[in-house]
């Protein structure tokens, strides 16, 4: 589709009711639609996962230097020294999740809010929180001006989890730690599940998916990857 042959930036997107953001451009969609038809071919095939991917321009959640580059499937440096996911992790991880539309999940690790985003339209509700204020400002931002209002950003230690809005019935760490952060396990309610990467810092982590039942966990490895450090406690700086 050339550019200028889709609906009009600002306007309702054609058999969804849904308001494109002006800021969304034809490009954006176009280069969205592609980025999905790569990752059906790399095996993310849930469709709800596919739908809610094309609706958030990762451009949106970079500087301006970098948004060239947005629809590329590699991890790329945000604000704050830490980085953006690349798009088969963050579908992968999404696809894991298995978010259902009546559920409450929590994320720990905001970031750009990009994974945020793909959550609230998937859910009932998100709560994310980000221990760099930086961070949580640029996302919650982000969101508003996508329309999002079905995610929360929080300003606050990750490691912490969210104990006064739990439990949740998925809960999603987009930051690598050794060991599963206990206040997560008990803040994930009965029959949830957990996905997180869990390794070494600057080693190759495994991403893993953790199931609740009965007040016992499982966990089976997803893949091999590579996070920043979930980091105790929030920013005094940034």
């Amino acid at each position: 589709m050339a550019v200028g042959d889709g609906p009009e930036a600002g306007s309702n997107h054609p058999g969804t009711g849904a308001l494109i953001p002006a800021d969304v451009t034809e490009a954006d969609r176009e280069a969205t639609a592609a980025l999905i038809l790569k990752l059906r071919t790399q095996g993310i095939g849930t469709q709800r996962v596919l739908s809610a991917l094309e609706r958030v321009p990762r451009r949106l959640f970079l500087s301006a230097p970098l948004q060239r580059h947005a629809y590329e499937d590699s991890a790329l440096p945000i604000e704050c020294g830490q980085t953006i996911s690349q798009p088969t992790i963050v579908a992968m991880m999404t696809e894991a999740l298995n978010v259902a539309p009546e559920h409450r999940v929590l994320e720990v690790g905001t970031g750009s809010g990009y994974q945020a985003a793909i959550l609230g339209h998937l859910s009932r509700e998100v709560h994310t929180i980000e221990r760099y204020k930086t961070l949580s400002d640029l996302a919650r931002a982000r969101l508003a001006t996508l329309k999002i209002d079905t995610v929360h950003v929080h300003h606050g230690d990750g490691v912490e989890g969210l104990a006064e809005k739990a439990p949740f019935d998925r809960i999603i760490v987009t930051a690598a730690t050794p060991d599963i952060p206990q206040a997560l396990i008990d803040q994930l309610a009965d029959g949830g599940k957990l996905v997180m990467p869990l390794g070494p810092a600057g080693s190759v982590q495994s991403l893993v998916v953790i199931e609740k039942k009965g007040g016992t966990t499982v966990a089976r490895d997803l893949a091999q990857v590579r996070f920043v450090p979930l980091v105790e406690g929030v920013a005094t700086r940034l």
